[in-house]
């Protein structure tokens, strides 16, 4: 998937961090960064302040007072996610966001002068301020990316909002500690978070004008009534509405891994502050690497064959670090470097991994939620997402108490969790097939062969074609599926489709049977109307004319099927050429077998595609001609 690139205007083709290069995205991403750093600033000076100085200040219990604080901050996504998702959808994006982060602003000075006077209470009461600014940021973030990112950009734009706001909350939690531990602790925090946010408005002014995608929409201002209905319409688009499951279910383990792995590291480990430190530091970095991957593993498209990897990865690891733990915890707290040189290297490796698996789970499935989704509405599903994204969060605090106060460790919750990930994941997989099904193309793309794509941008974002190609081995519809950056609907012949073990695939991939008019007339009569219905749909269509595989690596006369699909459905046809997959172990080739198996191992490949055929200009031999000519191109 090596050549499957982003080019920027001037041919030349763009590198990882250009997204941050350019300014329909670097505001936005460095407002969002700070909103998630501050808030995090703010949280954990609060936390220690109220279990350090909170008796000297309040007469109040501080562990009461600590879990007030959590619920009145996520208080706000159930009570007005539904409203933020349609004030976002109604009014123009850019100034929302400055609305909100001016509204931050304010927040921040008020909770400066409560920080220097030590009003507990007000800190507390500001958080649900917090928690409502942030409840209206959420939605404008996260539709904001689809209006501004083309469809191959998506996967890179949320793995640097999801590293972004990860490294955020952790930095953020370990400055807030930091400042409200020095003597002048509470000046320190005051004067940070009003600098912070005042940083974090200044940027959102650069962020570029958004139109509103449905001005007139009229907003429901009873959030219990909009919030029933807002899930109600998520149901209705069956991929999006498990996908936000798929989110939600991540950041339950996220929320268990994050708040248990302080303890965890004391009671268990014997670590002391500088190790949690440490602990959290690499499971951040893992899932931000993992997002940073994400781009680089799915060629720039939205790959959710990554998603079932991710999956595997967090229940492996999980399970594992269960089974690392050390034996009896240290009579003695440790520093990091006497943690170190104990042997944990394969309980960090763990931590490291969960994180990184996280992060290759979690991209796919937001990218997904965004490019599967009505634009129109997307504020609304990002909404919706986030009140579910909050009740899986208050679960696993619900599922915490249960399992820690029943008497288990914390080690076994860690193992409890991993077992629930694969069965979540086994149950919406499922449900929704065509994950596993991504999930076995990606594998076969990246360990069978190594494909280089040229000229994909010439296959539209969105919109009817017909797609046709050189038909070399069984494994070609794979090798395009994957290479595609859109669901492609394979038109193939019946007894290939019905194939052992790549038929579930095929029929995940509704891919469309066919047979010859002698063979079958009632399939083919089948096939052609589900090709109509296919392109009416605006899918992608793709045959191969030539209606077998090559015998002898050349290629065979193309039939006038497709003439008579254009006939019945006028839309553009676009010739593509598979290269190099003569020989390999799934082509017909009459060698050796265990020749072709060494020789398709890891061997280059090439997809390329020609420039779009007009309906009216279509013709079966013109098309070979087209797709010949691409099949000799050198240079892949």
């Amino acid at each position: 998937m090596g050549n499957n690139k982003v080019v920027r205007p001037d041919g030349r083709p763009a590198g990882q961090f250009e997204l941050l290069s350019q300014r329909r995205f670097l505001p936005f991403f460095v407002t969002q960064f700070f909103g998630a750093f501050n808030d995090n600033v703010f949280k954990n000076a609060l936390i220690i302040l109220i279990a350090f100085q909170g008796a000297q200040l309040i007469d109040a219990d501080a562990d009461l007072l600590i879990n007030i604080s959590a619920a009145l901050f996520i208080l706000p996504f159930f009570l007005f996610s539904a409203t933020a998702g349609q004030w976002i959808d109604k009014y123009e994006k850019s100034r929302s966001i400055r609305v909100i982060k001016l509204i931050e602003v304010l927040i921040m000075l008020i909770a400066g002068y409560a920080f220097i006077q030590g009003y507990i209470s007000i800190l507390i009461a500001l958080l649900f301020l917090m928690g409502t600014q942030s409840t209206f940021f959420g939605p404008a973030k996260y539709s904001y990316i689809p209006q501004h990112l083309k469809t191959s950009e998506l996967v890179e734009g949320n793995a640097w909002v999801q590293m972004g706001t990860f490294v955020a909350i952790l930095i953020g939690t370990i400055l807030g500690g930091v400042l409200i531990a020095q003597e002048q602790g509470r000046h320190y925090v005051a004067f940070a978070i009003v600098c912070f946010a005042v940083m974090g408005y200044f940027s959102s002014r650069f962020i570029p004008v958004t139109p509103s995608l449905n001005a007139e929409l009229k907003i429901n201002w009873n959030f219990f009534s909009e919030t029933y209905r807002n899930i109600k319409f998520l149901k209705s688009n069956r991929v999006v509405f498990l996908s936000i499951l798929g989110v939600s279910w991540f950041w339950f383990l996220g929320a268990t891994y994050l708040v248990q792995l302080p303890n965890y590291t004391k009671t268990t480990l014997g670590g002391n502050e500088q190790v949690v430190t440490f602990l959290l530091t690499l499971f951040t970095l893992g899932i931000g690497v993992g997002s940073m991957l994400c781009n680089w593993l799915s060629g720039k498209k939205v790959e959710i064959g990554l998603v079932p990897f991710g999956s595997i990865g967090l229940t492996l690891f999980g399970i594992d670090l269960f089974f690392s733990q050390p034996d009896t915890a240290p009579a003695v707290i440790m520093g990091l470097n006497e943690f170190l040189s104990n042997g944990h290297l394969r309980l960090v490796a763990d931590v490291v991994l969960i994180g990184f698996f996280g992060g290759l789970y979690i991209v796919p499935l937001m990218s997904l939620v965004q490019q599967r989704s009505e634009q129109d509405h997307m504020s609304r599903v990002i909404a919706g997402n986030n009140i579910i994204n909050a009740l899986m969060m208050v679960l696993s605090a619900v599922v915490a108490i249960a399992v820690l106060s029943s008497g288990y460790s914390i080690a076994q919750l860690f193992l409890l969790v991993a077992i629930f990930n694969a069965v979540v994941a086994i149950y919406i997989y499922s449900l929704v097939p065509e994950f596993f099904m991504r999930f076995l193309v990606w594998l076969l793309i990246h360990s069978v062969y190594h494909v280089k794509v040229r000229e994909l941008e010439k296959i539209p974002d969105d919109g009817p074609a017909v797609l046709v190609c050189n038909h070399v081995s069984y494994v070609d519809a794979l090798i395009i599926a994957g290479c595609i950056r859109r669901p492609v609907r394979f038109v193939m012949y019946h007894k290939i489709y019905n194939l052992p073990l790549l038929h579930f695939i095929f029929k995940t991939a509704k891919a469309i049977p066919i047979a010859g008019k002698y063979e079958d007339e009632a399939l083919l009569k089948q096939a052609f109307d589900d090709i109509d219905q296919a392109l009416a749909d605006g899918d992608l269509v793709c045959i191969f004319p030539e209606g077998k595989l090559t015998a002898d690596g050349e290629l065979n006369t193309f039939r006038d099927g497709v003439e008579k699909i254009i006939a019945r459905t006028a839309v553009p046809v676009i010739p593509m050429a598979l290269q190099g997959l003569w020989g390999s172990a799934f082509s017909r080739q009459r060698s050796n077998i265990f020749y072709r198996l060494f020789k398709g191992f890891k061997s280059s490949i090439g997809l390329v595609v020609g420039d779009s055929v007009a309906a009216q200009q279509v013709s079966a031999s013109d098309l070979q001609a087209r797709v010949q000519v691409l099949r000799d191109e050198v240079g892949w």
